[in-house]
């Protein structure tokens, strides 16, 4: 049997890079994508120690011509991919008011059309080979309402609809979805964070120190997911027990619920 093929936008650090982690260790042939060449050309000697034949390939989920490109070498490296994980994204955090309009387009530009091209670009291969299986990371600020966040939980949320649409419209090619909803866990995700509100920063650190999971535990959740295709991963207990009562409590006793945790 042929070994596993997989490629990770954003996957030179954080999530991204944990998931290659523990594909190479696992046999797969890992091609990790990413804007940081520096970062990238740094971090593939270490996957190489497991999987000798990893790949960095330099690639901006903003420009298709990137993407376009990554998938024609696969092709004719790999003759092909069996998973593809658009991961790439960043964090913008303020009250709509002081929200630019720049600042959507940016933040939709990555989280959101990034997730749209990589799907564009792979699903012909995907349909040419007969198999494969997307997995987009959102948040579970795709399925709750966080104050202060509207164009990140927009992005998030436009990529779990996206994800289960494309779990109807494929199903017949033999393509699998998976949409991948964490809550705050320790990543970069800050580093590009764009923010309006004093102090988010902190903030930000707190809320993922507190977490109990780790880039490697929700990396493993995702493995698993696309052994089982599962269509869906909601890795944090505290982000599902949320997103219940979001489902089933009067919307009044949700918020109620809500802003409390978030004081």
């Amino acid at each position: 049997m042929k070994p596993q093929r997989i490629f990770i936008t954003g996957g030179a650090s954080g999530l991204g890079f944990a998931l290659a982690q523990i594909c190479a260790k696992g046999g797969w042939q890992v091609c990790i994508g990413d804007r940081d060449i520096e970062r990238g050309e740094a971090v593939i000697g270490s996957l190489k120690k497991w999987q000798p034949n990893a790949l960095f390939l330099p690639c901006d989920v903003t420009r298709m011509s990137d993407l376009e490109s990554v998938a024609k070498q696969l092709q004719e490296t790999w003759d092909g991919v069996d998973v593809v994980v658009n991961n790439a994204g960043v964090a913008q955090v303020g009250k709509i008011s002081d929200t630019t309009l720049s600042d959507w387009q940016w933040i939709i530009d990555i989280n959101l059309l990034g997730v749209v091209r990589g799907c564009k670009v792979f699903t012909p291969i995907f349909q040419q080979q007969g198999h494969g299986h997307f997995v987009n990371v959102a948040s579970m600020a795709g399925l709750l309402d966080v104050p202060n966040m509207s164009a990140y939980n927009a992005t998030k949320a436009a990529v779990v609809s996206l994800s289960e649409t494309l779990q109807n419209e494929l199903a017949k090619d033999n393509i699998h979805v998976t949409a991948v909803c964490p809550s705050f866990f320790k990543t970069n995700l800050n580093q590009g964070m764009r923010t309006t509100i004093d102090g988010m920063d902190e903030k930000l650190n707190k809320l993922m120190a507190s977490s109990k999971l780790n880039a490697v535990d929700i990396a493993r959740l995702i493995m698993k997911a696309v052994d089982k295709k599962k269509s869906h991963v909601l890795p944090h207990r505290q982000g599902r027990t949320a997103w219940y009562m979001k489902k089933w409590l009067p919307r009044s006793w949700y918020q109620k619920l809500l802003y409390s945790r978030l004081k």
